[in-house]
């Protein structure tokens, strides 16, 4: 039982509306649903809807009907990101005003030409976790009235951290408390390499924040305790803690799970229907069957 005066253990879980939830999304719904309940905790469903072009008043409602088949219960009303927008547009704000934050005007086929033909020259180009390309540096010394100025003639541009100021403003010994396992068994403190991501997007125009930005401020501002998700984004908390730090918010503890192995033994997409909750109730498997299911692979509930 837990103490009357201490605080309750916030989770949370934060999909998409892109697409339908498939059995990845249920684990870590259940997982999160679980763990709040093991220790007389706080259960949360957010919305991650930022991206407009992509999310789908549809697949919102699916979420709430896949969760609610599943047999989990959180508190209302539901955080959507979209209802926040001034609010992840005053942390940008603040970042500009500290001097992080530069517009880069290349495209995504500019900067893909540019690799192909350093690569297909003999050289080596890095790449983030993910293994997509970084992001070229020359735009951090772009003259600022100039660069604003192309910005009001309608320019497209994003807004990115650099990564080299950003990082001199870090503690030493950043890190994070990790109660799972990272993809090659990390545990315990781990420390962050947010370089790993060179200068990543923090607002583009079509897409006001990026997901980076916005969960970090969203778990502030629910009071998150625990982040409890996919080892697909076990890198990715790197950036998360330089942000938290750059921005004075409170560091939740990460415990970052296994993946469901899709059907090639793939990570799971929302595009391959065959693996969604809704076409498992639909064939008949009861909620039960489902996490039996997961725990065929190997998950443990609590």
């Amino acid at each position: 039982m837990r103490n009357p005066l201490s605080k309750p253990r916030v989770f949370r879980f934060a999909p998409s509306p892109n697409g339908l939830l498939h059995l990845g999304h249920a684990l870590s719904a259940i997982l999160n649903h679980d763990l709040a309940a093991a220790c007389d905790g706080r259960f949360l469903l957010r919305i991650e809807d930022i991206d407009p072009a992509r999310s789908r008043p549809e697949f919102e409602a699916a979420i709430y009907r896949d969760l609610a088949w599943l047999g989990l219960d959180w508190e209302k009303p539901v955080r959507r990101q979209s209802e926040h927008l001034p609010f992840y547009g005053a942390a940008l704000e603040r970042l500009k005003a500290m001097g992080l934050l530069y517009p880069g005007f290349l495209s995504r086929g500019e900067v893909r030409a540019r690799v192909e033909a350093h690569e297909a020259a003999g050289g080596v180009w890095p790449r983030d976790p993910d293994g997509a390309p970084l992001y070229p540096t020359e735009e951090r010394m772009l003259d600022r009235s100039e660069a604003l100025a192309w910005i009001a003639a309608g320019r497209q541009h994003a807004w990115r951290l650099d990564m080299d100021k950003a990082l001199a403003l870090a503690p030493d010994g950043l890190g994070w408390s990790e109660a799972g396992a990272g993809p090659e068994g990390e545990t315990g403190i781990v420390p962050a390499r947010p370089e790993r991501w060179g200068d990543v997007i923090l607002s583009r125009p079509d897409a006001p924040v990026s997901y980076h930005l916005a969960v970090v401020l969203d778990d502030a501002e629910q009071g998150i305790t625990d982040v409890v998700r996919g080892q697909d984004l076990f890198h990715a908390t790197s950036v998360h803690r330089l942000l938290q730090s750059l921005l004075a918010l409170p560091t939740p503890a990460y415990r970052h799970h296994g993946l469901v192995p899709g059907p090639d033994g793939r990570k799971l997409s929302k595009s391959n229907q065959d693996t969604g909750i809704a076409a498992y109730r639909e064939k008949g498997v009861s909620p039960a069957g489902l996490r039996a299911l997961l725990a065929g692979y190997g998950f443990v509930f609590h």
